[in-house]
């Protein structure tokens, strides 16, 4: 008999677990094309910083300014959030799929039992792999944001007490 593990086999049980696999594999590659969309433009800025000129409506100069550094992070944000939900999801039910394995086969070995484990851990770590660098980038580039926000209002302040 030989060894038939393969980690493809990990996600690809029945259909819910392709599923499952499947939404945090897309989750987990666009939080990635959120995360360098924002690299680049952090580079972007660090070559040409971003300055306030006086203008009529400072505020809204402001607020302009700091929308695209703003944009996409609340995906980051919800792929950090909902997606180890979504690996839970998978790992229950791979261990109902352990559970329904048992009462098929009349039989607790640890062959009937371990390709539905398997699965719910594999679903359970594609979670994690979706959410944990989203997480980390959500709050890098927010607290980044906030910072050149302050910074930017700051300024601005200090243009409309020049010209009182």
């Amino acid at each position: 008999m030989g060894n038939s593990f393969s980690l493809l086999n990990l996600f690809t049980g029945d259909i819910m677990t392709i599923f499952v696999s499947v939404v945090l594999v897309v989750l987990s590659v666009l939080s990635w094309a959120v995360i360098i969309e924002k690299y680049r433009i952090w580079k972007m800025v660090k070559r040409n910083p971003v300055k306030i000129k006086n203008g009529d409506n400072l505020d809204i100069i402001v607020d302009k300014l700091i929308r695209p550094f703003d944009k996409n992070l609340w995906f980051l944000s919800m792929v950090s959030y909902v997606s180890p939900f979504i690996g839970l999801f998978g790992t229950v039910w791979g261990v109902m799929d352990s559970f329904a394995s048992i009462g098929i086969n009349q039989s607790v070995s640890i062959g009937v039992i371990a390709p539905g484990l398997a699965t719910a851990l594999g679903t359970t770590a594609l979670g994690l792999i979706a959410a944990i660098p989203a997480a980390i980038a959500y709050q890098y580039f927010a607290k980044k944001s906030d910072d050149l926000y302050n910074r930017l209002d700051e300024n601005c302040t200090e243009l409309k007490s020049q010209h009182k």
